[in-house]
């Protein structure tokens, strides 16, 4: 596919997502009155980026869906599946542990009798466990569109740059929910700073996942994880009540573990790229009565 055609496909997928998006927001919230946290208002806005991949490539670049990941490879990429499943809960871990460490936190569970009134938390938080896989077509949506179709188009497919370039616009995407009660940043500015590090932390993550396992379920998973484990949990325990440090204290611990992942696999792929970049070590072939001698063979490898 040529630069042009590859550009006219990325400003329409754009245009389709932000446009759709931000307009569904202003008539849901603005005009019939939707709150943020109502799943008839996020799940139409959330799905424009997989919509925008169909549109473009079915008909404005017509380049088909060869490499957008959707056979699920459940053989091949169950590891990646159990990452993406049980990762989430591990990082809400993390960041609980970490709070812990600085003070911020003491060690108590019981916020979370209220993620599902009538039963107890961890029965709650096993159902919640179980329904996140339920939920992965949801967050395909997103995923469809900007980690299978926008990322590998930005920047030639170099990883580092596209990776930052659609971590950076994906946090953008998202901005108008801070100004419709999606979330409650006592600083604006601040607010929004902290959440673009948290998507941009996050799509290393999301990125890495679908390279790894080469399909887009995997990293749809992982989304529906973070989104409904980990910063569910990390909210639920952190920012409530009267006490709690409030979403951009939050957000800012829970994205310390997801960045430190992210720098993790960013170096294992850095490292792993220059071993197979590295020139191959060619045999040296001994001459007659050299250094063979003990073998008797003329010309051994060495």
């Amino acid at each position: 596919m040529s630069k042009t055609k590859r550009n006219r496909g990325v400003v329409a997928f754009l245009a389709i997502t932000f446009g759709g998006t931000w307009v569904w927001l202003w008539v849901a919230h603005g005009v019939l009155g939707l709150s943020a946290l109502n799943p008839l208002l996020q799940l139409p806005g959330f799905c424009v980026p997989g919509i925008a991949a169909v549109v473009v490539r079915r008909w404005v670049t017509r380049e088909g869906f060869a490499d957008a990941g959707l056979r699920l490879r459940p053989r091949a990429a169950w590891p990646y599946y159990l990452a993406a499943w049980l990762g989430p809960l591990a990082l809400a871990a993390a960041t609980m542990a970490l709070a812990a460490v600085l003070g911020l936190w003491r060690p108590e569970l019981s916020p979370l009798d209220e993620l599902a009134p009538g039963m107890s938390r961890w029965t709650a938080l096993l159902v919640l466990m179980l329904v996140v896989p339920l939920l992965t077509p949801v967050y395909w949506g997103e995923e469809f569109g900007w980690t299978s179709y926008l990322r590998p188009r930005l920047f030639g497919g170099r990883l580092v740059p596209s990776v930052v370039a659609t971590g950076v616009i994906w946090a953008v995407w998202h901005y108008p929910l801070a100004f419709v009660g999606y979330t409650d940043f006592e600083n604006m500015p601040l607010g929004l700073v902290i959440w673009t590090v948290s998507c941009l932390c996050q799509e290393v993550v999301l990125a890495w996942l679908f390279l790894r396992s080469r399909t887009v379920w995997v990293a749809s998973l992982a989304h529906a994880g973070n989104n409904m484990v980990l910063f569910l949990l990390t909210g639920q325990l952190l920012g409530t009540g009267a006490d709690g440090l409030g979403a951009i204290a939050t957000m800012l611990l829970t994205t310390v573990p997801v960045a430190a992942l992210a720098g993790w696999l960013a170096w294992r792929s850095r490292r792993r790229a220059r071993a197979l970049n590295a020139p191959p070590v060619r045999p040296v072939l001994h001459r007659a009565g050299d250094s063979a001698r003990g073998s008797g063979q003329e010309g051994c490898i060495g």
